[in-house]
């Protein structure tokens, strides 16, 4: 399976970017599924378990789109370490990975989270933007860095699949 991970900070548009990644690649009659990582892992369990459930979840997802043919995958997610890749690696055996990385400013991301974090967590996911980012800049662990911000999003989305070369020639 050739997996294409698009990682970034928070309000890097992951999620936003990989949807639209897959709206292309449909339109140009590409099989493949997309996957968030965050859709994943929602839940709240008791201390003590010390479980890998997303990963868990990925390998059982993937497995059924192996199942029907799928060789082409796209995962939004912040990957923060070389555990972290080795892991997805590990639940999706024998695939060849790609990590791009989506860049913004930090004023961007910022307004981004803002704007979609209403609650009560805001100014904690807000804080967690630069953390973030510094993070993944230490990690270095993206083949290429695509910039999303100040274009639309159909540019971005296309730039990351022609880099990657997913596209029909």
């Amino acid at each position: 399976m050739n997996v294409l991970i698009v990682t970034g900070s928070m309000g890097a548009g992951k999620t936003t970017v990989v949807n639209e990644a897959s709206d292309i690649l449909t339109s140009e009659d590409v099989a493949h599924a997309a996957i968030d990582l965050d859709a994943l892992g929602v839940w709240h369990l008791q201390s003590g378990i010390a479980v890998n459930l997303v990963l868990k979840n990925l390998a059982a997802v993937c497995d059924n789109y192996a199942a029907v043919g799928i060789t082409r995958l796209l995962i939004a997610g912040a990957i923060e370490g070389s555990t972290e890749l080795e892991g997805i690696r590990r639940a999706i055996p024998g695939a060849t990975v790609m990590v791009v990385r989506l860049a913004a400013s930090l004023e961007t991301m910022c307004q981004r989270v803002r704007e979609r974090e209403t609650g009560m967590l805001q100014a904690t996911y807000v804080a967690r933007v630069e953390v973030l980012d510094q993070i993944l800049n230490g990690a270095s662990l993206e083949t290429l860095v695509v910039v999303n911000e100040g274009r639309s999003i159909t540019e971005v989305a296309r730039e990351l699949l022609t880099r990657a070369r997913w596209l029909p020639s």
